[in-house]
This record gives structure tokens, C-alpha cells and sequence, in this order.
């Protein structure tokens, strides 16, 4: 490998732009060029960041070390697996694909090439999860909340795929448990897919995780709240703000110590990139490889099996 990473980006839309800028801000790495089937979309990408443009990503091939896929969920695995192949590492936006055979496919290729797969569960970059994770200790009980308001960007898979999916990723990195049992419930509500969800997922160490997430709302919240012993701490993404209260005995009477932190807010997105990069060059395990993301898809889809059967029969 040369001494810049050669990079490419496949899908410049909402996200896939971001994922361009930052490429060619980025100390060693070489933008080679980006790739869209709207051609427009693809030049101007390109001319806002000093590289080529595509409309056949293949044409990326032979010239990029690693790729940024930005693309519909249904595409993921077709346009993942087709790098995967020519041998270049890639990251890949969440979910990893739409279904399970597909995300154990692209583990499976990467794996027998030795190639990175990092997938785009970008709260784990939040720099209040950062802060949030070393708080913790033995999570008993879990409640988050992901609510936005309705847009027509990722309504190609259910809300549990869309949105819910980074808590279903958070919660497993916290509780390190296997499942118990999960229930759930949901309704499509402005697109044919459910667009508002409910979730408990009970845990064999006795943890306990309600999740909700939904798309039809006027504003936007992004919260999570974990319990323990003596303790409760919570964090709003979107302020970075965390609030912890810790049980304390003052003069033989209990009370709660209330304490506050706001870690800088910084770029998740470019830490992700960042860190990408990083497991390229030194070869190393993302710390969101295709295992963790299928772990929490595995999840997701089964959630929104319930809420099927729950609500078709």
C-alpha cells in the first residue's frame, strides 16, 4: 500500500457526500474518486472534492485500496460483496444488509480474504457513549428512545432496521449477555413497513432493555437510560449531556448525588472514517466488524418478525 490510503466512495447522496468530504480532508488519504448512478449526483460529488467521477463504481477496481458504500439497504450486499471480491476493504453504512444471509455472506467473504468490513453503527463514535460506557458498570435495566420526524430516507427497510438498530447495537455492547426473550409491538403508519416500534428484549443476566423507536414524529430525541445498583445515568445524544445519580448515605439517611457531564461534541462521522482508515493500515479488527453489525441486525429482523405476527397474524 502506498503511503496515502487510496479510497473511493460508491452512493453520494445524503450520507455518501458526507463520507466524500471527509475522505479528501483526511491526512493520508487519496480520494481517488466517487460513484453514483446519478450522474449529476456523481459530478458534483467529485467537483466539491477533487476527485473522479463514476457512474459504474466498478471502474473504482484496481484503483482504490478501500471503499465508503452509501447505498439503498436491497444494494448493500451485491455492491459489498463485488469490492469484497476484487480483494479491497470496505465500510459500509448500517444496516450491514437487509436480511441475515446476505450479512453472514459478506462476513464469510471478508473473513476468507482477511479483508476489513467495518459497518456504520456510528453511535459507538458519539463521544457521550464513549464517556457513558466508562460510567458503567452492570446495567440492569435499559430504556432508549430514537424518534424523528418523517422522511423519505431509509424507508426501505422497517424503523427497527432504520433507526432502532443503533440502540439494539449499543444495548449489546453493554450488556454482553446472551437473550433471553424478546417482545415487541408496532404499526406501519405512512409507508407500508413499520414506521413506529416497541421492544423488550430480556437478557440471562437479568437485564432488561425497552427500546422505542419511531419516524412519524414532529421533532427529534435521542436518549438512553441505564440503571444499576445505586445508580442511574442518563445521555442525550443530541446535547452530549449526561446526568448521573449515585445513591449516597448522608448521615445514615440515603440520598442521591446528582453530578452532570457534557464531553465536546465532536465529529462521530469523521471518527468513524478515522478509525476505518486506521484497521486498513494496520490490518486490524474494526470496532464495528460485520459480526457485531449481523449481531444486532440478527435482532432487528427478529423484532420486526414479532411485530409482523403480531399485527398480520
Amino acid at each position: 500500500m502506498s503511503s496515502k490510503v487510496k479510497v473511493g466512495v460508491v452512493g453520494v447522496g445524503y450520507l455518501g457526500k458526507t463520507h466524500a468530504r471527509i475522505y479528501s480532508e483526511l491526512e493520508g488519504v487519496n480520494l481517488v474518486g466517487v460513484a453514483d448512478t446519478d450522474k449529476v449526483r456523481a459530478e458534483d460529488a467529485a467537483r466539491h472534492t477533487g476527485s473522479i467521477p463514476f457512474v459504474d463504481y466498478s471502474e473504482l477496481f484496481g484503483n482504490v485500496d478501500a471503499v465508503s458504500i452509501s447505498v439503498p439497504s436491497g444494494l448493500h450486499h451485491k455492491v459489498a460483496a463485488d469490492f469484497l471480491k476484487e480483494g479491497i476493504d470496505i465500510f459500509i453504512e448500517k444496516p450491514i444488509t437487509d436480511n441475515l444471509k446476505d450479512a453472514e455472506n459478506l462476513v464469510m467473504i471478508a473473513g476468507g480474504k482477511n479483508l476489513i468490513l467495518q459497518v456504520g453503527h456510528i453511535e459507538r463514535f458519539n463521544p457521550g457513549y464513549i464517556a457513558l460506557k466508562g460510567l458503567t458498570n452492570k446495567p440492569r435495566f435499559i430504556e432508549a428512545q430514537r424518534l424523528s420526524p418523517f422522511t423519505d430516507r431509509g424507508t426501505d427497510v422497517d424503523v427497527t432496521l432504520d433507526l432502532m438498530i443503533h440502540d439494539i447495537d449499543i444495548v449489546l455492547s453493554l450488556v454482553k449477555s446472551d437473550i433471553a426473550d424478546i417482545r415487541a409491538t408496532g404499526m406501519p403508519m405512512l409507508t407500508s413497513r413499520i414506521d413506529v416500534a416497541n421492544a423488550r428484549i430480556e437478557f440471562k443476566n437479568g437485564c432488561v432493555a425497552n427500546l422505542t423507536a419511531g419516524r412519524i414524529f414532529h421533532g427529534k430525541t435521542r436518549r438512553i437510560r441505564i440503571f444499576e445498583e445505586d445508580t442511574y445515568i442518563s445521555l442525550d445524544y443530541q446535547t452530549n449531556e449526561i446526568i448521573k445519580h449515585k445513591k449516597v448515605s448522608r448521615g445514615g439517611i440515603s440520598t442521591l448525588d446528582i453530578s452532570h457531564l457534557k464531553p465536546e461534541k465532536g465529529d462521530p462521522l469523521k471518527e468513524e472514517l478515522k478509525a476505518f482508515i486506521q484497521s486498513v493500515r494496520r490490518r486490524t479488527k474494526p470496532v464495528i466488524s460485520g459480526i457485531e453489525a449481523t449481531e444486532a441486525l440478527r435482532v432487528a429482523i427478529k423484532i420486526s418478525e414479532i411485530i409482523n405476527e403480531n399485527t398480520y397474524g
